[in-house]
């Protein structure tokens, strides 16, 4: 990826964060669309000085590109988007699935919790040319107004007991009429079972699970699509 491709902004963005963090691109291949991703090469710049093995609340797990999200962006990027549908990705990170359906022709909005998170997603954005795109700092207890959405994806979200609510809350606030939701998990995510437990009283829930070859091993993805009762 040449920087100096990007536009101005999102240059200078990029020029901001390689002062304090260690980045590279990397490029993946997701049906007929090429997506540039931007990463922090160094995790440990994160942490602060943390232990991550002690303070497993406290880890970056936004900077890392997990098997999940890979699995979730294949899925989105064959969608059929354009004429005027919409896409949000809950707990985006790095944003690999957003990409995607801004490239299928979705108006994807991608949300996290820290404007480092969107930070990067923009520069990721910009080297992928992608129009209609927007990001939303995103607290899921205090959800802001950013109206419906024919799609609604997230990967490795449920991570704790204390989200389950938040998260199925939005999922039945935020989903236009008609909508779906695709959820991306490692089949070992604990919360899963206890959110789908949860959901079945308001969608009917469909699962597939995907295997996925990673660092020499193969991880297996579960993928739950939910569609209002």
């Amino acid at each position: 990826m040449d920087i100096r491709t990007l536009p101005d902004q999102q240059r200078g963005l990029y020029n901001t964060l390689k002062k304090k963090y260690s980045l590279h691109f990397t490029s993946l291949k997701l049906g007929e669309h090429t997506i540039h991703l931007l990463k922090p090469s160094e995790i440990e710049e994160f942490l602060n000085g943390r232990d991550p093995f002690s303070d497993g609340a406290g880890f970056p797990f936004w900077t890392k590109l997990w098997e999940a999200s890979v699995v979730l962006a294949q899925l989105v990027a064959v969608l059929p988007g354009g004429s005027g549908k919409r896409f949000l990705e809950l707990g985006a990170g790095l944003g690999l699935p957003g990409l995607a359906a801004s490239a299928a022709g979705f108006a994807a909005v991608l949300s996290d919790s820290q404007q480092v998170i969107l930070d990067f997603q923009q520069v990721s954005a910009a080297a992928n040319r992608s129009r209609n795109m927007e990001h939303v700092l995103f607290d899921w207890r205090e959800p802001p107004q950013i109206g419906t959405f024919d799609i609604i994806g997230g990967a490795e979200i449920l991570s704790t007991e204390e989200v389950l609510d938040p998260v199925l809350d939005i999922c039945k606030n935020y989903l236009a009429p008609g909508g779906t939701i695709y959820l991306s998990h490692d089949v070992r995510r604990k919360c899963l079972p206890m959110f789908l437990k949860k959901a079945e009283y308001d969608f009917h829930i469909g699962s597939k699970k995907q295997s996925l070859r990673s660092n020499g091993s193969t991880v297996d993805i579960l993928v739950n699509r939910l569609q209002p009762r």
